[in-house]
């Protein structure tokens, strides 16, 4: 039933046109929620990659979907966006480091204590949790790609997580940096 003087959310006939947005200012603005800090691993034709991203976020339960969005002007982009599996790495509140030094390079496990899961992925040895995934779906996102994984296998720790906001990381107890 419809409320008397309700819009019917489908006639777009009085949507203003789209305004040109400050996108510094939108991004800005997005960074007011605090999002989690993820590294996402995999292995390419060159050896293992990591990629970080804050879009994650779990999907479904049955089947065990996450979701993330990779942006198509990523150096990385066509690792990721070619993978068939990949591991998702939740970042410990101690672990910016591991978030900054994957920002700046492709290949920054040198530092990283790793090993590897049943796919060969490239795997962080402690963190606060880690999904093994195989990609379910890929959809087109604007400027990114979302990307949807089946869950295959994960584990999971007591911590505290990476959390990024305003330009900056913390934990959830306070700033890591």
């Amino acid at each position: 039933p419809r409320f008397p003087g309700a819009r019917d959310p489908m006639d777009m006939s009085n949507t203003p046109p789209p305004v040109k947005t400050d996108t510094r200012a939108l991004r800005d603005a997005f960074g007011r929620f605090a999002t989690g800090i993820t590294l996402i691993t995999t292995r390419s034709q060159d050896g293992p990659a990591g990629f970080i991203a804050n879009s994650f976020t779990s999907l479904s339960l049955e089947p065990p979907l996450v979701m993330w969005a990779l942006s198509k002007d990523a150096r990385r982009y066509s690792i990721f966006s070619d993978a068939d599996h990949f591991a998702i790495h939740v970042l410990r509140a101690e672990q910016a480091e591991i978030c900054s030094s994957f920002t700046r390079n492709i290949d920054a496990f040198g530092g990283v204590e790793t090993s590897e899961n049943v796919h060969g992925l490239p795997i962080l040895n402690d963190c606060l949790a880690r999904f093994d995934c195989k990609k379910y779906a890929a959809y087109p996102g604007g400027d990114h790609e979302i990307i949807v994984g089946e869950v295959v296998s994960f584990q999971s720790h007591d911590g505290a997580g990476l959390v990024y906001t305003q330009g900056g990381y913390h934990s959830l107890g306070g700033a890591s940096r």
